[in-house]
Order: structure tokens, then sequence, then C-alpha cells
């Protein structure tokens, strides 16, 4: 008889305690190798290929896509073994104990995507599966829905909830230890047909009122969090200046003539600001309320904002300190490309020390930072147009932009921040200030 191993759904790392499932990559009766992706999740943080450490035969997947399942929770079963799979003794046992890959915590887990995705979907073997083994899947229900124990739901409930378009998670179940019966899941869709029936002139002004309600969950609901605690916590800041980008972007243009990889102007304004926190380390740390101390940080791990069909992330550039403009251009490429195809590994959205937002790209000049939560500061850049400017003593039309400094007012006062903010004017003013820290 094939040894049925479940496997459940690992602990993501970086304090995330659920997962949405997302997309299934295997079907019941599918033949899995060890460490095959089996299911694509997503976290508060990223989009996630899940592997499963056991190799054989699937016969149970729990939950529906679409689902949102806790740490633990059951994912798929796999009947692993010589009926499952015809293999060599060594090979049987490796796939009943598992690859040892998953079970430890999975920081920065996902696929490699500097080589192409693999894929592998075998056609079903059921025949080989003794009955017994086959059962028919169940999930567990969402933790928000009941207290005490995690219980199951039974599959002809799951059925008539998915056909009728029930939430599970929003019910309050009526059987043992909160388990949702097929007569709670018959009365949620009683409900919602009874506004059908109801006229249409007293129905309007309902449905109008209630208006449209988006779940604050995922990417969505972790930035909601973050902004949120932010400004509980921070006692932030705000500074600005407005500086003539002129020579900047004639350095730049300069730059790219030569040939080569194009440099960006996001980059140039990195590098001016990894200069900066050298010169005011106060901006490039953290604060510890429970040991009550400012700790600052040895490297610089910039984060800069990118609009993504999914929302705004924030992606980070690793040891930023030590990048030249070209690396640094090479970089955000790379990063912005994985945000937009939803592939950043949870390990590429943290650990940021400092943000630089240049929401220029949206056409508007100013704006107020928020900081993110828990670094201690973020630089703000507004659009580059020509506007009118005294430049040697003379009105001239000049490339002019805003610049932005929010600063936690807990690791350094204004002086330091006006130091900081205006040493970054100096450099997009003259380039050649930079020339002389580097």
């Amino acid at each position: 008889m094939p040894q049925v191993m479940e496997f459940k759904l690992p602990d993501l790392g970086e304090g995330l305690t659920e997962a949405e499932i997302v997309r299934w990559l295997v079907a019941v009766g599918d033949v899995v190798a060890i460490d095959q992706p089996v299911v694509e999740v997503e976290t508060a943080k990223a989009m996630v290929e899940v592997p499963c450490p056991y190799g054989g035969v699937v016969t149970a997947r729990f939950g529906e896509e679409g689902t949102e399942l806790p740490v633990g929770a059951p994912l798929i079963t796999v009947a692993v073994g010589a009926a499952s799979l015809p293999q060599a003794p060594a090979a049987q046992a490796a796939e009943a104990e598992g690859s040892g890959n998953v079970p430890r915590p999975l920081i920065g887990y996902g696929e490699d995507h500097s080589r192409p995705a693999r894929r592998r979907r075998v056609r079903p073997v059921t025949a080989a599966v003794s009955a017994p083994v086959v059962a028919a899947p169940v999930a567990p229900v969402a933790p928000a829905a009941v207290a005490g124990p995690v219980p199951v739901i039974s599959p002809l409930v799951r059925k008539l909830a998915k056909d009728g378009g029930v939430d599970l998670r929003a019910l309050t179940g009526s059987g043992p230890e909160g388990l949702i019966l097929r007569a709670d899941v018959e009365a949620a869709l009683a409900a919602l047909r009874a506004p059908e029936t109801a006229p249409v002139a007293a129905a309007a002004p309902a449905v109008a009122a209630q208006g449209e309600r988006i779940p604050l969950k995922g990417v969505r609901g972790a930035v909601a969090e973050k902004l949120s605690r932010s400004r509980r916590e921070i006692p932030d800041a705000t500074c600005w200046v407005d500086a003539d980008a002129t020579e900047l972007m004639a350095a730049r243009a300069a730059m790219n003539a030569v040939g080569g990889p194009k440099i960006s102007v996001l980059a140039l304004l990195a590098r001016i600001c990894t200069a900066a926190l050298a010169r005011y380390p106060e901006l490039n740390s953290t604060v510890d309320l429970a040991a009550k101390e400012i700790v600052r940080l040895p490297s610089v791990h910039l984060g800069f904002a990118a609009q993504t069909e999914r929302g705004l992330v924030v992606p980070v550039v690793r040891d930023a300190q030590h990048r030249n403009p070209e690396s640094l251009s090479a970089e955000f490429a790379r990063l912005t490309e994985l945000a937009r195809s939803g592939k950043l590994a949870p390990a590429d959205l943290t650990g940021g020390t400092f943000t630089l937002n240049n929401y220029g790209v949206f056409g508007v000049d100013g704006s107020t930072p928020i900081i993110n939560h828990p670094e201690a500061a973020m630089l703000g850049v507004g659009r580059i147009i020509d506007k009118p400017w005294v430049h040697e003593g003379q009105l001239a039309v000049r490339k002019v932009v805003q610049l932005s400094l929010t600063f936690d007012h807990r690791v350094c006062d204004g002086g330091t921040a006006g130091g900081f903010l205006r040493y970054v004017a100096d450099c997009v003013e003259s380039p050649a200030v930079l020339l002389r820290s580097l």
C-alpha cells in the first residue's frame, strides 16, 4: 500500500501567518516530483510558488482558489511508494521522507527568475492509487470564521457555497465548535436571493447606500497596515526644497551619449542619496522601542516605490552604497520587471533602510511622503519640468524639481534633516559636488 503524506502550508517567513491560494498547479491524480511547485499563493509580500517535498500521486487538494489559509493548514496529500510510482527502494525512501527543503521557513522563497520558469505536469495516474486513498478533499475554515480548534467543512457544503457565490470566511457556523453546516450556507443563499424578490424601487436605495466593498488583504492590506502603523508610531516632519536639475539632466545625457547601458534619473538620485546618507547616517536608522534605542544601520538597503497592477510595492536594492549609477540602473530595471510580473520574492520586498519615492512619474510636482515603517526617512521626488528660474543673476528657463524629505523626529532634529536635503539639492544642481565624496 502507498504511504499517504500530508503537506501543509509552510512558514513563508517575514512574520507572515496566512496566504491566499491564487492558482493550483496540480490536480488530484497528477504525479508530482520532489520539490515540484504545486500551488501559487499570494501573501502580503508577494506571489510565491510553493514546492512539495514529496514525490508521488496527488490524492487530495485542500482549499479552492481564492481561499485564504493559515500557516500549518493542509495543502495537499500525496501517495508515495511502490503503489504510486515504480522506483528503486532508495528513491522510495527519499520520497517518503521528503526533500527537507520546505519545512524550514521559506524566507525569500520562490522561483529563480534569472532563468526560465519550469513547469512539470504529468498525465494523471489515478488507477495506481487504491480507492481508500483517493478521498474527497476537505479544507479548513479560515480562523476568523470560527473559535477554538479549526474544524473541516463537508465537500458538499463547500460546493454548495461555491456554486451560490457564498464566501465561507464570512459565515459563522452553527455546528459543533463553529463548524459550518449546510443549513448555514442555505441561510446565506436565502439572504442573497432576498433582494431579488423585493421591489426594484425599494432595493435601489439600499444598494446605493451600501456601496462596493473591497477587502483589505494581500498587498493592499499590507500597505494599509504599514502606513497606519507609521502614522501611529512615528512623529514625522517634512521639509522640502526646489532645485535646479538642469546640470544633472545634462550630465545624464552626456553619460548616455558615450554608449553602454542607459543610466536612469532614478539611479542618479539614488547615488546622491547614498552619498548623503554617508554624511548623515542618522537618517539610515531605525528606532527600537523595546530597548529605547536608535539603531544606526551599517548598510543602505534602498527601497523604491513601484506601481503595479497589484498596487504599490517597494522593492529593495541591497547594499546600494556599493553600487555605481550603471549598477543601480540595472538593478532598478530588474526589480521593476519582477514587480510588474508579480514575481518578486518576499526577500525582495523587506529589509529596506531608506526609501526613494519618485512620484514625479505620475505628473505631480510635490507630495508629503509617509515613512515606510520601520525606516527613519523617505525622500520624495516630483516631476522635472521647465520653469522660470534665476540663474547667474538672470531670469532663465531651467529644469526644476521639488524634493521632499519626511523624517522621524526621534532620530534627528531639523538641522540634520535640512543638512541632508540641502546636500541632495546641491548635488542635483551641481553634480560635481558629488564627485568630491566619491
